[in-house]
């Protein structure tokens, strides 16, 4: 990946300052610097890193890296955004999934990172919701209205790509940046009209609470308006002095992958519990992503641009940032 003149540099860390406070996205400050080889992976992950937490909750990586003298410490954060700040930083190694959104972020500020992995697209597992009794029909109907949703997540580029299908623009809602947790409170209160959100949150509102989907990814026979593809990442430096350790990574999350799929009901059996929600609804959220666990290759970042894209005319970001500008790992290479 370049590195970024300077001044281009400044303006990306203020950006993601000011997604700082509806996200915890601080300024990123450093990239990794080399070290010996490394013997401990340092694995950040979200609650609802799907993969991850099978992979951590039966122990599959602490057994399969133990022959190459390789122990795992697991480290769980809030979001995306931090997530990948503390791979940026150095504070861990490898990034369980994230949103297609967040990699363009961390791009925008010269983040040094290797995409590991991609899962193929879940386009409805995320959608635009508003309750049952609102007289919202469609996305037109959003014009002046409030929309929670998280700030620069999967979640705020699905809207902002619905609402130019619809032949609107961005400013002609009222954005309010919030939280899964806060949204659904702000939601099921009325402080918001239409609530952007992806599983399982997705799956629990709808199983908890009288709603309705107004739109999500697909596109109805035009192509998926967000494809809503999630990224497995690593420092570059660990990438390059691991690749052994990267190997086994990704087969394990192929496996999980296509566990989860096989086998919906001990999936969500395991999850449950760690997620805080009823199996029911956890193996509704899982129908809906496509858990593919599939190599990286440039003809598969299309999405990608047109994201960076669209967050860049919202001036959310302060360059154009180039997709195939990234390193990418080769499985079995």
């Amino acid at each position: 990946m370049n590195r970024l003149h300077p001044t281009t540099r400044r303006q990306a860390l203020r950006t993601l300052a000011t997604l700082s406070a509806a996200t915890g996205w601080t300024a990123l400050a450093h990239a990794q610097g080399s070290a010996a080889k490394p013997q401990v992976l340092r694995l950040g992950y979200q609650k609802s890193s799907t993969l991850a937490v099978v992979l951590k909750t039966r122990g599959t990586l602490e057994q399969l890296l133990a022959p190459l003298q390789v122990k795992v410490s697991w480290h769980e954060f809030t979001s995306g955004l931090p997530l990948l700040e503390a791979l940026n930083l150095g504070n861990v190694d490898v990034s369980a999934d994230v949103a297609d959104t967040v990699p363009v972020f961390a791009q925008a500020a010269g983040a040094q990172l290797t995409f590991v992995a991609q899962e193929a697209p879940s386009p409805s597992a995320q959608a635009i919701v508003v309750r049952a009794d609102s007289p919202i029909k469609t996305v037109a109907d959003l014009k002046g209205k409030k929309v929670g949703f998280a700030k620069a997540a999967g979640a705020h580029y699905l809207l902002i790509a619905a609402l130019d299908k619809a032949g609107l623009a961005f400013k002609d809602i009222e954005p309010a940046y919030l939280t899964p947790a806060d949204g659904r409170a702000a939601f099921e209160r009325g402080a918001i009209d239409a609530w952007v959100v992806w599983d399982p949150f997705l799956a629990a509102v709808q199983r908890q609470s009288a709603v309705r989907v107004i739109a999500d990814g697909r596109g109805q026979g035009q192509g998926d308006i967000a494809s809503y593809q999630r990224y497995y990442l690593a420092s570059t430096p660990f990438a390059q002095a691991r690749p052994d350790v990267l190997q086994v990574l990704f087969a394990e999350l192929k496996k999980a992958g296509q566990w989860v799929k096989q086998s919906p009901q001990d999936a969500a059996a395991l999850l449950a519990p760690v997620w805080g929600l009823d199996a029911a609804t956890v193996e509704q959220a899982n129908s809906r992503r496509s858990y593919d666990v599939r190599a990286v290759q440039p003809g598969l970042l299309a999405e990608q641009q047109r994201i960076a894209d669209a967050f860049l005319s919202e001036k959310l970001l302060p360059r154009r940032v180039n997709a195939l500008d990234v390193a990418l790992f080769k499985p079995g290479a």
